[in-house]
């Protein structure tokens, strides 16, 4: 039987935002994060991340530079006892000063090629597994992979125009949207699920949440 996963952002959702961080001391695990993350890898989730990196594209830094963030975002998860299973990173960007990376491809988010290809390498189930991240544009790559998905609120987002683009949960930060899978999977108590994110609260009418 395959395993199922939780596919997460990087910046703004696994590690704190900050514009195009290109130093590992730049990577700075968001709170609390560790323990639900120790659980659910506990319960059998792969933990994949998936991040768009046009920082590469832009020239702004090089994949050797990226590897030695990705090294020290495991370093820093592991002194927690969390073990990633793989980081899958996009560097195009149609606008960047790279040409062989100035390109429209698959892989960059709302595409959901990240997600499809560590599927494959990692023999994933995407049935049943999980898009946590910050911005809408995760939250459709999800959808259009198969997966469940919860976005992170950071005041952000408004309310998304297309089904494709519509979380089925929202989370006041990540522990909390966490904290929904582990309800939802039955592993621990339930958690709130009714949020709506801050720029959604003034829109009409009211989106339905996890239909």
């Amino acid at each position: 039987m395959r395993r199922r996963a939780i596919f997460l952002d990087r910046d703004g959702t696994l590690v704190q935002p900050r514009h195009y961080p290109s130093h590992p001391e730049e990577l700075v695990l968001c709170e609390r994060i560790g323990p639900p993350l120790r659980r659910l890898q506990e319960a059998g989730f792969a933990l994949v991340v998936v991040t768009n990196q046009a920082g590469i594209a832009r020239g702004y830094f090089g994949v050797a530079e990226l590897d030695a963030m990705h090294r020290h975002l495991r370093r820093e998860l592991l002194s927690g006892g969390v073990r990633l299973d793989g980081i899958y990173f996009c560097p195009h960007h149609r606008d960047g000063v790279v040409p062989e990376l100035a390109v429209e491809c698959e892989c960059r988010k709302p595409r959901p090629g990240m997600i499809l290809q560590a599927a494959s390498e990692l023999g994933l189930s995407l049935r049943g597994s999980w898009l946590v991240g910050d911005i809408l544009d995760d939250v459709e790559a999800g959808n259009r992979a198969g997966c469940r998905t919860v976005l992170v609120d950071l005041g952000t987002e408004f309310r998304p125009e297309s089904p494709r683009r519509a979380p089925h949960y929202v989370a006041r930060d990540t522990p909390h949207a966490l904290a929904i899978v582990e309800a939802d999977e039955g592993l621990c108590p339930a958690a709130e699920r009714d949020y709506v994110p801050r720029a959604w609260r003034e829109q009409s009418p009211a989106l339905r949440l996890g239909a």
